[in-house]
């Protein structure tokens, strides 16, 4: 019989830089799903790849020196090299400067122009360079992109533009009749309130101010916009060439779901499908955007270097912890938080102390008491009944979750089976049972109860932590459940031996030492960053050495600066994280004054700042500036103004 199909694809990720955790975030939460229904007997299809045109790659280029096929070929690999050091089970890998993709993209913009959806006109308007998106006037926040709040400035260019009102209408009723297209609900109220609503106006789908992206076959002058190269991937990566699909495209489109984050909802509900009608293609099943992975109440961003790189949480917890922690802290459809702290105490509170203690104990009972041999005693009691309920209806709650794309709830009831099966053997306790032989059957009962409880969840917590889940099945001697069969209890054959792993599954962690040793590895980092040269032996200040000119004292810019809010660094016990107010911008500099100001102390604080010192990365944040401060004698006071004075006001 042949397996019901199953396509599902991330967003590309963008070559302009390494991906941080907020990133590698969606890229696990699809690996769990694709996993999932391989395990549920899915013949699955995952996609995912690197969107690798625009005006910022070719000017990052530029900066380095470097082609910009130099420059996304050395992104992209280290995109590769993230995806599978998290372990992500893709079938494949695209490339937008993939030959077959480049091609199809050709042939799919010359159809549309044609057949009338695309025309040639000019565009006035505000552009975002980091977005590679035009704005109206009205659209501007404050001036700036609406989407990621950077400065955007004023561009005219000759264009190609696709008539985007022309589908406005259909895209809606479409919308009616399938009402589970955009998940979760509140992201399609937003489409329609936002966007389709007020009305849909025609979109610029090329570019001629740049040359890095796929040309205009029949234009040499422009270039095909980002968006509409990037969004037809998830097609021409199952082989359709721009006219007609191939075996791959006819046996796996439509997409089940496209993973993507919320803040590209607009881009996947609105312009792909209007693409695809033109195109004539069948629109996907339903696209869910995910929310964001914050970092300290704030959206990671590499410009203000407040990130978490997957490689430096690998590097202290593992990838299957990583993978986990991704997972289960991140609600539906609200944004969820990381931090170092975090993350180690999930280790040890989850996998420490409720999973990989359920394993070890089970286990190593076996091992004592019956040489390893697991078999049913058939001698029940009271405790089992509880047990073995929440052990067979765990299939079917986690299935319900699953089809909402609630996999934080998901594994939260698998986790709630580990921590009964953990207070299963307080019930029973079993090395009370080892002491009389007469109780033999019973405790062969119940060290076959907890081993069959442990299959059943570790052949559901398999997508989530592969790795581990195969190390658990190497110990326990047996093969993964088969899903058809997890709501069966007592499938274990008797006889079987188990085995104890001399390594434990996860270790309990000192959070205080690793803090210590994360504080250590950024200002290692930040000192190589720097290439810090050792301090010059002081001398007296009137040395004529020591003597600059004016000109030299010009160079740096002083301004007073408000402080409106003062937090403590995680990760850094000397630093603090200051927002400074000054004049019509805000910054964030870090300051190492920890030890002599409580951050209640800082806030309200008129500050003298040293406006044009570079940037520096300082534990893991971006600090945009300096606040001068006197030492005496091993005491250090920030200095202030005497009377109030408004932010901006330069010194000299």
């Amino acid at each position: 019989m042949e397996k019901p199909t199953y396509y599902l694809t991330t967003a590309i990720a963008y070559t302009s830089g390494t991906p941080h955790i907020g990133n590698v975030y969606e890229i696990v939460l699809t690996d769990f799903l694709a996993r999932y229904k391989r395990l549920q007997g899915y013949d699955v299809r995952f996609q995912t790849g690197t969107d690798e045109h625009g005006q910022k790659i070719e000017e990052k280029a530029a900066a380095g020196g470097v082609t910009p096929k130099q420059f996304v070929d050395g992104v992209a690999g280290e995109i590769k090299r993230i995806w599978d050091l998290m372990n992500v089970s893709y079938d494949r890998f695209i490339r937008t400067t993939d030959t077959d993709h480049e091609k199809a993209v050709q042939k799919i913009f010359k159809r549309l122009y044609d057949q009338g959806d695309i025309y040639k006109g000019s565009y006035k308007g505000w552009y975002c360079t980091p977005c590679e998106s035009f704005w109206t006037e009205s659209q501007l926040v404050d001036g700036k992109c609406p989407d990621c709040g950077r400065e955007v400035k004023e561009a005219e260019e000759e264009a190609y533009f696709f008539r985007m009102s022309k589908y406005a209408d259909k895209l809606l009723k479409y919308y009616d009749e399938h009402p589970g297209f955009i998940v979760p609900a509140s992201r399609k109220n937003e489409m329609i309130n936002n966007f389709l609503k007020p009305g849909l106006q025609d979109l610029c789908v090329s570019r001629s101010t740049f040359k890095w992206g796929i040309p205009v076959d029949f234009d040499s002058k422009h270039v095909v916009y980002v968006w509409l190269d990037a969004l037809f991937n998830y097609v021409t990566g199952l082989g359709y060439d721009g006219e007609k699909g191939g075996k791959d495209f006819e046996k796996y489109w439509p997409c089940d779901v496209h993973v993507i984050g919320k803040d590209i909802v607009r881009f996947h509900t609105i312009y792909w499908p209007i693409f695809l009608m033109a195109a004539g293609i069948p629109l996907p099943e339903k696209v869910f955007g995910h929310p964001w992975l914050l970092m300290e109440g704030g959206k990671m961003s590499k410009s203000k270097g407040n990130v978490i790189y997957a490689d430096d949480l690998v590097r202290f917890f593992g990838v299957d912890a990583v993978r986990y922690y991704l997972l289960n802290e991140m609600p539906f459809d609200n944004d969820g938080t990381i931090g170092w702290e975090a993350v180690a105490e999930k280790v040890n509170n989850d996998l420490a102390n409720v999973y990989g203690n359920l394993v070890s104990r089970t286990v190593a009972m076996s091992v004592k008491y019956f040489d390893g041999i697991v078999e049913n005693g058939n001698a029940t009691d009271a405790p089992d009944d509880e047990l073995i309920s929440a052990a067979v209806g765990l299939k079917g709650r986690t299935e319900k979750l699953l089809e909402e794309f609630r996999v934080a709830d998901a594994l939260e009831e698998i986790f709630l089976l580990f921590r009964r099966a953990n207070k299963y053997i307080d019930e029973t306790a079993p090395w009370i049972l080892a002491k009389d032989p007469a109780s033999a059957p019973r405790l062969k009962t119940v060290l076959y109860n907890l081993t069959e409880t442990i299959i059943i969840g570790t052949s559901l917590i398999a997508p989530a932590m592969p790795a581990t889940a195969e190390k658990v099945f190497a110990e326990l001697n047996v093969k993964p459940r088969a899903y058809t069969d997890l709501d069966k209890f007592g499938l274990l054959k008797n006889g079987t031996k188990v085995t104890q792993n001399s390594e434990k599954l996860f270790n309990r962690l000192d959070v205080k030492k690793v803090l210590e040793d994360v504080d250590k590895m950024y200002e290692e980092r930040h000192a190589a960053e720097n290439k810090a040269e050792p301090k010059k032996e002081e001398k007296p200040l009137a040395a004529e050495a020591e003597t600059i000119g004016i000109e030299d004292f010009a160079k740096v810019r002083l301004k007073i600066g408000k402080i409106t809010a003062c937090e403590r660094m995680a990760n850094s016990k000397k630093l603090l994280k200051n927002t400074v107010v000054i004049g019509a911008e805000t910054r964030t500099i870090l300051s190492g004054i920890a030890k002599w100001y409580t951050p209640e102390e800082m806030v309200g604080k008129t500050v003298v700042v040293v406006s044009n010192l570079k940037p520096a990365r300082l534990a893991g944040e971006m600090s945009e500036g300096m606040l001068l401060c006197a030492e005496d004698d091993g005491n250090v006071v920030l200095l202030t103004a005497e009377k109030e004075v408004a932010p901006g006001s330069s010194i000299s």
